[in-house]
């Protein structure tokens, strides 16, 4: 279909290229420890973009017997009133796809009987008294095929699974929550299962004691789940949209040491395993590895083909598109690396609060949760939110749970120098990181 639609629009526009995608999506929730949804659904789609006279124009459908000439004659139309652009599409990728799993028959041709019996073994190895365990799995199959007026084209499958666990436990006032979960494209061992269980039950006995919290500028620990609020102004700030726009504080500082020398960080479509992972981006780039941050320095922009025109550069193959709307930037998968020694493996059990850093801070904090991330202005780096999950530290030990507290700093100032590298490093979604020691944050008292 994608070769038809491509050579109907070639008799109408200058340059187009096209994506079409199924996926199948397999849902099981349970709530308060018992089944309430199982179900799968499936969508398919088409995306167009055509250039004609300059402009370009985007149309989508999810029929399952579309009208090529009719979807041809709609984008034509959304370009009559399209932005001016000189996109030029890559040519002959589906020649060079570098090869990598995406794809796992196991996750694929898992029942949904099978996945309904893993949430509810996971269901009954958290459960705890007085406390309410919702699990949650979610399983996609998807197939994906793009192509190009310029003779590009590459089909690839893919598969995702997701299993999320939280446990929530009310004692009078005290709401305290804990959360964890397995991201990837093949299916959980049971290992990681009972990682996951113990990652869980761990944070919950350190958190039964509630402590005053601390105050003043201390070393906190980020766990790899309280990042948030480091990592999003970094990935707004390495937008090429956003360095377009004039809003990137990093803008014009390629290759400048702006962050401690032993970070580098890495944008990778390449990493096995992975359901972020993919051969090629939704725009026909193959794909390949960005290093965003190299030994401290700036490194690359990401950009999809419209920013990379308008910048005057090339796409890094980190264009996403939907069934409906044009191309945008996304990154996928995030890595932090480490030159001393940190990798993409963890050295110490997550289940180890704070990576291992916890025994050189005399008084501090390890943040597990914020409330409120991405909210403010993000971009320029400063941060302030209260706490939805954090741990105090005294001479060297965890001593309990900390409410009514709040975090403070800018993202820009606190990598300058980073205190330490935790051994926990582990995957969070499409986000593989280990603890982070920052010095010199705030922590005030809510």
């Amino acid at each position: 279909m994608i070769e038809r639609l491509l050579d109907t629009a070639r008799r109408a526009a200058e340059s187009a290229d096209a994506l079409w995608r199924r996926e199948e999506h397999t849902t099981v929730t349970f709530e308060s420890g018992r089944l309430k949804t199982a179900g799968i659904t499936e969508e398919s789609g088409i995306n167009l973009r055509l250039v004609a006279k300059g402009r370009m124009g985007v149309v989508g459908t999810t029929s399952a017997t579309p009208d090529l000439g009719a979807l041809v004659d709609r984008a034509r139309a959304s370009a009559e009133l399209g932005e001016i652009v000189d996109l030029a599409f890559p040519t002959g990728a589906s020649a060079a796809l570098p090869p990598i799993p995406t794809f796992f028959d196991r996750t694929a041709n898992a029942a949904l009987d099978d996945l309904i019996r893993m949430g509810k073994r996971l269901v009954e190895r958290l459960e705890r008294p007085d406390c309410q365990v919702n699990v949650g799995v979610e399983r996609e199959v998807a197939q994906t095929v793009v192509g190009n007026s310029a003779g590009a084209r590459a089909e690839y499958r893919t598969t995702g699974i997701a299993v999320t666990a939280d446990i929530t436990r009310i004692a009078g006032d005290d709401v305290l929550m804990i959360f964890d979960h397995y991201v990837g494209a093949d299916m959980p061992a049971e290992a990681d299962l009972e990682t996951l269980v113990r990652s869980i039950d761990t944070r919950l006995t350190a958190a039964l004691t509630v402590v005053t919290p601390p105050e003043g500028a201390l070393p906190v620990v980020f766990t790899p789940a309280g990042l948030g609020a480091v990592v999003m102004p970094l990935e707004q700030a390495l937008s090429g949209k956003t360095v377009l726009q004039g809003s990137s504080p990093l803008a014009g500082k390629i290759g400048e040491a702006i962050f401690d020398e032993r970070l580098s960080i890495v944008d990778d479509p390449l990493v096995p395993g992975r359901s972020s992972s993919r051969p090629i981006d939704d725009e026909c780039v193959p794909s390949r590895a960005t290093e965003l941050v190299k030994g401290g320095r700036v490194g690359q922009f990401v950009y999809d083909l419209e920013t990379a025109a308008r910048a005057k550069t090339q796409s890094t193959g980190n264009g996403r598109r939907g069934v409906f709307g044009k191309p945008r930037i996304a990154y996928t998968n995030i890595v932090f690396e480490m030159s001393d020694g940190g990798g993409r493996g963890p050295a110490v059990a997550i289940t180890v609060l704070g990576g291992g850093l916890v025994p050189d801070i005399d008084g501090g904090l390890i943040v597990n949760d914020l409330i409120g991330v991405g909210q403010g202005n993000v971009i320029s780096g400063a941060f302030s939110h209260p706490v939805g999950l954090a741990y105090r530290v005294q001479r060297g030990e965890v001593t309990g749970r900390v409410k009514d507290a709040a975090v403070a700093g800018n993202v820009y100032d606190l990598l300058k120098k980073i205190g330490g590298f935790g051994a926990d490093g582990r995957w969070l979604g499409a986000r593989w990181s280990p603890s982070l020691l920052l010095d010199g944050v705030s922590v005030a008292r809510r």
